[in-house]
């Protein structure tokens, strides 16, 4: 591994938005998962291969002086708290630099999605305050460690929901602050990436990574720690959410998610029998999009007559198969707009890359099997090798978190603790829209309709910088 630098720590949490423009060498980079109140669930490990649930989501900015001295305990045997609160999870997580998972806890905001039909930030950011500390807590007592025994914290700190991220940065600046502890601001996407890697000890750049999810469909070419390309992102609804929205039309049950929920549905139906258009076959370029397939699916079910507040237990058997067959044609042509796009990434890829060998797929929607086989067979065609965390890694989580905040560790990436005690002002720097990496020059339409306004410069370009310096 690369030995840290003086100056290659990034400072990304800004007292003040502007001065992320202005002076790279200032700039913090942190990343906010989601938060999740309700049930706990919790393990703990000596070895990688048995994770537990973490989630990480706080940050704050922290002191813009350079660090003259190296970390304590910066060897190979530090260890890193992880904390994840972007969206609809809490999580928290204690990972080794070995790649040791010490405890993983996860706390589901599943009643929430329930009796909302989707996430309410709202009501999402009182669910995360409400067991953050419990859920910190536990992972601490999980892994047999006090805050005293951790080198660093890592915290999401984007993209994601402004009110979640928030009581991840927090609950992860308090600790630092009061403990001395380094700070580590991660990108949520990053981290499902990168935490392919603690899983497969071999995987090494460049590699091609496909993340999807509720909110997020991301192709991007990772050929180093914090040196991304990105090939393709959504221009409107990611397929979890496509997922999400169909599952609820259909009556079916939400608190495993929609994505669990229609591939079981999908088993009793007939994939060919509604016909759905595959979304943007006149754009050749490596984007999603999602609305237009949704509105395809509302406008079946309503010709069907199907009533979502019948749920699917009560169905009849006509009906049962009516919905059965809607959520075998969804899933089919949402995933084939994933594989046609995947298909088309590899081969941009390998132009810029021939060293390539794997396609990571990761993220909430990678859990499921239908999306995991069918990519397998594009990867395979192409001679590439598709990899895959385990379920428990794919959704969100501490340890991804925890994780990709060693990796960055390692390299000197950090930023040194906050103040023990912070006004009641004080302003965080949170990323709720964050671009991972630099757009490639072939996958730009102008067809596209992505909303830039209030984007922060990619996490890419930052590192960038601040290497130039």
């Amino acid at each position: 591994m690369a030995s840290p630098s003086a100056f290659s720590r990034l400072n990304l949490l800004l007292p003040k938005p502007s001065l992320f423009a202005a002076n790279f060498r200032r700039t913090q980079f942190h990343f906010f998962p989601t938060l999740s109140s309700r049930t706990i669930s919790s393990s703990s490990s000596s070895s990688s291969s048995s994770s537990s649930s973490l989630t990480c989501s706080s940050y704050s900015n922290s002191s813009m002086k350079e660090l003259q001295n190296p970390t304590p305990k910066r060897d190979n045997h530090f260890v890193v708290l992880g904390i994840e609160t972007s969206c609809d999870d809490t999580a928290a997580a204690v990972v080794r630099s070995n790649g040791e998972i010490l405890s993983q806890v996860v706390s589901s905001q599943a009643d929430l999605l329930t009796k909302y039909g989707g996430v309410a930030p709202k009501m999402a950011e009182e669910a995360h305050s409400q067991v953050i500390d419990q859920v910190v807590q536990e992972a601490l007592d999980n892994a047999y460690m006090t805050e005293k025994d951790l080198t660093a914290v890592a915290v999401t700190i984007g993209p994601g929901l402004s009110l979640c991220l928030r009581v991840g940065v927090q609950k992860a600046r308090q600790i630092a602050g009061s403990f001395k502890l380094p700070i580590i601001g991660i990108h949520h996407m990053e981290a499902h990436a990168l935490v392919a890697r603690l899983t497969e000890k071999d995987l090494q750049f460049p590699f091609i990574a496909l993340l999807i999810s509720g909110g997020h469909n991301l192709l991007i070419l990772a050929r180093d720690l914090g040196q991304y390309v990105q090939l393709g992102t959504t221009i409107d609804d990611a397929i979890g959410e496509a997922y999400d929205k169909t599952a609820k039309w259909l009556g079916l049950d939400l608190r495993r998610s929609g994505g669990p929920a229609i591939e079981e549905l999908a088993k009793e139906g007939n994939a060919k029998s509604v016909s759905f258009s595959v979304p943007m076959k006149q754009h050749k370029d490596c984007n999603f999009s999602y609305a237009g397939l949704k509105t395809q699916v509302r406008l079946a079910i309503e010709s069907k007559k199907i009533d979502a507040n019948i749920p699917i237990s009560s169905a009849s058997k006509e009906d049962r198969l009516a919905r059965a067959d809607i959520a075998a044609a969804f899933q089919r042509i949402a995933v084939l707009h994933l594989e046609e796009r995947c298909e088309r990434a590899i081969q941009w890829a390998l132009k810029m890359e021939p060293s390539i060998r794997h396609l990571i797929i990761s993220g909430g929607v990678a859990s499921n099997h239908y999306v995991r086989s069918r990519l397998d067979m594009v990867v395979k065609k192409n001679g590439l090798q598709l990899v895959c965390p385990p379920p428990r890694l794919c959704t969100d989580n501490g340890v991804m978190v925890a994780w990709t905040g060693i990796e960055h560790f390692r390299m000197g990436r950090y930023d040194p603790p906050p103040p023990a005690e912070e006004p009641e002002n004080f302003v965080y720097d949170l990323r709720p829209r964050w671009p991972l990496g630099e757009e490639y020059a072939e996958g730009r339409s102008d067809a596209r309709s992505i909303r830039r306004a209030r984007l922060h410069p990619s996490l890419t370009s930052i590192i960038q910088a601040s290497s130039q310096q």
